[in-house]
């Protein structure tokens, strides 16, 4: 009998260890509240909406996350810096410049030298 109960031990901590996710998480989302960016959230700084452990994507309602959060709708996404600067150059409009695949972008910081974050313009 002593088999079959550690077998199900050891499976339900493996189980819970695969498939844990950690208590923030599961805060219902609010639907009033305008997006905050940049955000912190576990310990990294983000400046767009995210979909960690969600099928869309959200955004925390406090500058550094406590649990309240949104769905993001298109007006929500973090807005372009412009002007910005990229390389030698000041940009004030999405830029092909520097895309592989030819794509408008644009810098989410006024320095994307400095801070490399960025999003395609739609």
């Amino acid at each position: 009998m002593a088999q079959p109960l550690d077998f199900l031990l050891v499976s339900i901590c493996l189980f819970h260890s695969l498939f844990s996710f950690q208590v923030e998480d599961y805060y219902a989302p609010t639907i009033d509240g305008v997006c905050v960016f940049p955000f912190l959230y576990r310990s990294e700084i983000f400046y767009d909406c995210v979909n960690f452990n969600l099928k869309h994507k959200w955004c925390s309602l406090n500058k550094t996350y406590q649990g309240y959060w949104k769905y993001c709708a298109l007006s929500d996404y973090a807005p372009c810096a412009f002007p910005f600067w990229y390389r030698h150059m000041i940009y004030w409009d999405c830029t092909e410049d520097g895309e592989v695949f030819g794509k408008k972008w644009c810098s989410l910081t006024p320095n994307y030298n400095k801070d490399q974050v960025w999003k395609y313009c739609i």
